[in-house]
């Protein structure tokens, strides 16, 4: 029997799910703070659009975690393995650089010293990668089968939360105090993390897969370094790909972020074209839109819980066609702030919702003991279809009035879902989620 909305609710309720949402506050928090929070430092301490523009750069780790995933699945830290176990003990290390790095980058004078900062800038993000991937290996292993809704759903929860510590709370801190003082305390905000990796328990799925070790000889040491990478890269590759069509899953993930990037990119520019004030954007499509979308998350567990992954995809891919739709109407009516209002909503609701039944599908892709290295990788390749996505985006508005460009935007959903619909068969891992489960 699928679960009831009573029991639905009622798995949120679980230690393990607690740490997640906690982990998720932690993995959230660093993100802004080497993007949009650290331009606004540059750009009052007086460097040009330039050399800002150029601090981009400082976020690779997070595009290339594919490459540190089979460390952190196969590499075990020396005393903290046995303390800890694999995923907390490198959670342990990642978040303690994190701590230092993020000190080292408020202490750093962006003015005098501008290698430093971003030197300072590029060790939060590479610790903060590192942490993502700990953090996504750790929900996947820690949860039944029938908590990767609630476990999908607390994890953007909290994300999206440590974002808004990072992003509205640093730019607070910065306005009461000083810049040092704003990165110091959000240096703080991940001992939440630290905490949460001492006081939370190991999983018990993971079976540990060792790296082999490497010998360095004198003759061919390339030789023997190639066939040690192979063999940490290799097995976790093998294991993705025989277990599902990788064409058919590729083109759903780059079909599924159509919607979602294009109108995160394009809706601001949107709006102001329709002339909408700085001060109404921020109050409907911020903070009432961030609100829609923490509701759409939280609502999204809910769905998982009860309907199962597949149909909560569908639902999702629905209503992203509905909520480009609702641009259109926009687009339409020109300068109302009712209809915003509706618009905004929708799309920031439709979001809550599809990321937390993106993160689960993701998560049914990935298999012990090459969790880290799973999610990396899938997780990497919508991180680049996001950017190809977004870079097209701009070009294609300015050529097309905006009713017909949202109406685009809504036809490029639809392969979306008919890949859901038609290839279903393609998604087995999907159908075990949907099983029935034990009446409450």
């Amino acid at each position: 029997m699928i679960y009831t909305w009573h029991r639905s609710l009622i798995a949120f309720w679980d230690r393990r799910i607690l740490s997640i949402f906690l982990y998720g506050f932690s993995s959230g928090l660093p993100f802004l703070l080497t993007l949009s929070t650290l331009t606004i430092w540059l750009k009052e301490s007086g460097l040009n659009n330039t050399t800002i523009g150029l601090f981009v750069i400082v976020s690779i780790p997070y595009t290339f975690k594919f490459l540190w995933g089979p460390i952190v699945d196969r590499i075990q830290i020396p005393l903290l393995f046995r303390l800890l176990g694999q995923r907390r003990s490198w959670a342990f290390v990642s978040q303690i650089a994190l701590i230092i790095m993020l000190m080292g980058l408020g202490s750093s004078d962006p003015q005098a010293h501008i290698l430093g900062t971003a030197l300072w800038a590029f060790g939060v993000s590479f610790c903060s990668a590192i942490q993502d991937i700990v953090v996504e290996a750790y929900r996947i292993e820690i949860i039944d089968e029938d908590q990767k809704g609630s476990a999908a759903s607390s994890t953007y929860l909290g994300y999206r939360l440590g974002m808004m510590m990072s992003g509205y709370g640093a730019l607070k801190f910065a306005e009461m105090f000083s810049w040092q003082t704003a990165y110091d305390l959000m240096a703080v905000f991940i001992g939440i993390g630290l905490l949460t990796t001492l006081l939370s328990p190991s999983p018990k799925s993971l079976i540990f897969s060792p790296a082999p070790h490497l010998s360095i000889r004198r003759k061919g040491p390339y030789k023997q370094f190639w066939k040690w990478i192979k063999s940490i890269y290799g097995p976790p590759l093998r294991e993705l790909l025989k277990s599902f069509d990788w064409r058919i899953v590729l083109a759903f993930i780059f079909f599924y972020k159509v919607g979602d990037t294009v109108l995160n990119v394009m809706s601001n520019p949107f709006l102001v074209d329709l002339g909408f004030s700085k001060g109404e954007i921020a109050d409907v499509a911020k903070l009432f839109g961030i609100s829609a979308m923490i509701a759409g998350g939280f609502m999204g567990g809910l769905f998982l819980n009860r309907f199962g992954i597949l149909s909560s995809l569908m639902l999702c891919a629905i209503l992203q066609i509905l909520s480009s739709l609702m641009f259109v109407i926009q687009a339409l009516a020109g300068y109302n702030l009712s209809i915003l209002v509706i618009t905004i909503g929708v799309e920031n609701l439709t979001c809550g919702l599809g990321a937390a039944a993106f993160i689960a599908y993701l998560s049914s892709l990935c298999s012990v003991p090459h969790t880290a290295t799973h999610f990396a990788l899938l997780s990497s390749f919508g991180s680049m279809a996001r950017i190809l996505l977004s870079m097209g985006a701009g070009f294609l508005a300015d050529c097309l009035p905006w009713s017909v460009f949202f109406m685009i935007t809504a036809a490029a959903c639809l392969p979306c879902l008919v890949l859901l619909i038609h290839a279903s068969h393609h998604f087995p891992y999907m159908h075990s989620f949907m099983k029935s489960a034990p009446s409450p």
